[in-house]
């Protein structure tokens, strides 16, 4: 274990606040998915992303290694990835339409419930990919959810904008 593979897996530490470590790792992640969005747009968030995916894999492995549990409740940087990807459709919305991305408010709450509601609830593939052991079933239960979370956001956004006309 090293100083930076935790860093990394605890999202800057937040992974160790009580109760409920992943919410907080997916809370953490808005603030700094908007940060990222409003740096470099769509394509510095996608980049984080991957990078959160990429140096996830990376930490949870370190911080895993000889260890029983496979996925301690204080690696979140997999919850941050997943939230992140949940909100990809809002940053893209922001994008086309020109909105601030605050402005699209619900598509966030959206986006961060569904997460937590998949992440939580394991249904289906999820589920699976919780069962498998290493840091890419550590990843991959998140990535998924947050897939699953961005689809449940894309179809809002077409109720709402599309057939609604809000």
């Amino acid at each position: 274990m090293s100083t930076a593979s935790h860093l990394v897996a605890t999202f800057f530490y937040v992974g160790h606040l009580k109760p409920a470590p992943g919410t907080w790792g997916s809370l953490a992640a808005l603030p700094a998915g908007w940060l990222l969005f409003e740096l470099g747009g769509v394509p510095l968030f996608c980049v984080g992303i991957v990078l959160a995916c990429a140096l996830g894999w990376w930490a949870t492995e370190l911080e895993t290694k000889g260890k029983e549990d496979h996925d301690p409740s204080e690696i979140v940087i997999d919850e941050v990835a997943g939230q992140w990807i949940a909100l990809l459709p809002v940053m893209i919305g922001a994008s086309h339409s020109g909105a601030g991305v605050l402005a699209l408010w619900p598509g966030w709450v959206t986006a961060f419930i569904a997460f937590r509601f998949f992440d939580i609830t394991k249904l289906g593939p999820v589920g699976w990919a919780d069962r498998q052991h290493g840091p890419v079933g550590v990843m991959l239960d998140d990535v998924i959810a947050g897939i699953l979370a961005a689809m449940v956001v894309g179809l809002g956004a077409y109720l709402s904008h599309g057939v609604l006309g809000l």
